[in-house]
């Protein structure tokens, strides 16, 4: 049985009976304050996101606690991640104005125009394990073509996503950003709603399905990145304790809960036993919160677990500690078949499969049901530029783990998501476009 919760910025409650139909009101809410908010100029829909990422900097260290005592994630990084969050709102304030239009060439006495236009209500349903920053990128840019939004954050960071949610809306109009805060049911009741116009999720694989299955009875356009496998291919002509230093990041970072953390990796032949050792003596270096829950410990052992089962050997790490914490965790002797190699972890854990050579490594990085992201560390240019071309990802980085030049927009493929996020692309998903011909009367 659902609690009775907060269902907006305006903290009203209603009693459980009511809780459905008050939750449902919001989204007509928002779809009448929309074509006032998308008549808005877009300059001064710019000059409310500047306000709002300026009232995210100064209650940062406040959010960051919030979501240190929801998900355990470091305060720092949690600080991090606002003040992120603040900036992609800045660069969506730079962005919006400046989004689209075109002329087309017709006849002299006509004129013919392509206009971006809001598509009316957006659904953002977003996650625990970066919640400031990824819910600024979907309202940032939804807000800033002229959409309302209705933002849903995730039920175990409920707090942290009220709280920004509400900094935020503060600088808008009234109602053209509300927050709902619930659970699976309520996620599944909103995105079911006729209307919504887009729903954008950031979260499991399983739940993005059920998403494009509702989208498709409902209409609304969808944008899913939807977690991924990500492989790291070390190649043999590398330092490996400089590998090491970039898997225990990727592995290890945030306890190995970020969408584009190292799942996997592929270590060549020739250096994989000092790559080992070295990435051993680097798990025992790392300071790492614990995970979110017990049921995401729990998963994560499983994995860990059947992998041991299966032949692979634990090198270090491998048992649950106090709560939900998770030791880093690495492990050897893994093979294509087990679990820890062919889905999602979302924990510490660093399975290291050796490979005899460049072409082994990349082939095998490829087969997956994934295509979020994926690392290459090498130097040779020609097997930098294989690793590109052939990987079936969104996103490859070649000799660093995390990384990018800001405005990057990230496009998941296959069961990590669709469409664009971040980025100017994130501008184009939020809106369509309306072909105009404007020719004099007779």
């Amino acid at each position: 049985m659902l609690p009775m919760m907060s269902l907006s910025l305006t903290r009203f409650t209603v009693p459980l009976t009511g809780y459905f139909c008050a939750m449902t009101d919001v989204i007509d809410d928002a779809r009448t304050v929309f074509p006032g908010w998308a008549r808005t100029p877009a300059a001064e829909r710019a000059a409310a996101l500047r306000a709002a990422a300026s009232a995210l900097r100064d209650h940062a260290g406040e959010l960051a606690k919030l979501n240190n005592k929801e998900t355990g994630k470091l305060v720092e990084e949690a600080w991090e991640g606002v003040l992120a969050g603040a900036g992609t709102l800045d660069q969506y304030a730079e962005l919006g104005p400046l989004h689209r239009g075109r002329t087309l060439h017709g006849d002299w006495a006509a004129t013919d125009l392509m206009v971006p236009e809001p598509r009316g209500v957006v659904l953002a349903l977003t996650p625990w394990n970066d919640p400031v920053a990824v819910a600024c990128g979907l309202l940032g840019a939804a807000l800033a073509t002229g959409n309302a939004v209705v933002h849903k954050p995730s039920e175990r960071c409920p707090e942290t996503g009220l709280r920004m949610s509400e900094l935020v809306a503060a600088q808008l109009p009234g109602g053209v950003l509300t927050c709902v805060a619930g659970d699976g049911e309520v996620g599944a009741r909103l995105t079911g709603h006729e209307g919504v116009d887009v729903i954008a999720h950031v979260g499991s694989s399983a739940t993005g399905r059920v998403i494009a299955e509702t989208a498709a009875r409902t209409g609304a356009k969808t944008i899913l990145e939807n977690g991924g496998n990500d492989p790291l291919i070390v190649d043999g002509d590398v330092d490996p304790e400089w590998a090491a230093e970039q898997a225990a990041l990727g592995s290890f970072a945030n306890a190995g809960q970020i969408c584009v953390s190292v799942e996997r990796i592929y270590a060549h032949r020739d250096i994989a036993d000092r790559f080992v050792e070295a990435l051993v003596a680097q798990a025992g270096k790392q300071t790492i919160p614990p995970l979110v829950d017990t049921r995401q410990r729990e998963q994560v052992h499983a994995h860990v677990t059947e992998a041991r089962e299966q032949g692979a050997t634990v090198r270090t790490g491998g048992e649950p500690g106090e709560g939900a914490y998770y030791p880093p965790t690495v492990l050897t002797g893994c093979t294509p078949q087990m679990r820890v190699l062919r889905e999602e972890t979302f924990g510490p854990v660093a399975p290291v499969r050796v490979v005899d050579d460049f072409d082994q490594a990349l082939r095998e990085a490829c087969d997956d049901r994934y295509g979020l992201a994926a690392t290459v560390l090498t130097n040779s240019m020609d097997h930098a530029q294989r690793a590109w071309r052939e990987l079936p990802v969104g996103t490859v980085k070649v000799n660093a783990v995390f990384g990018g030049a800001p405005g990057g927009a990230a496009q998941p493929r296959a069961a990590s998501g669709e469409g664009f996020g971040y980025g100017p692309e994130l501008l184009d998903e939020m809106t369509r476009t309306k072909v105009v011909h404007l020719q004099p009367a007779g």
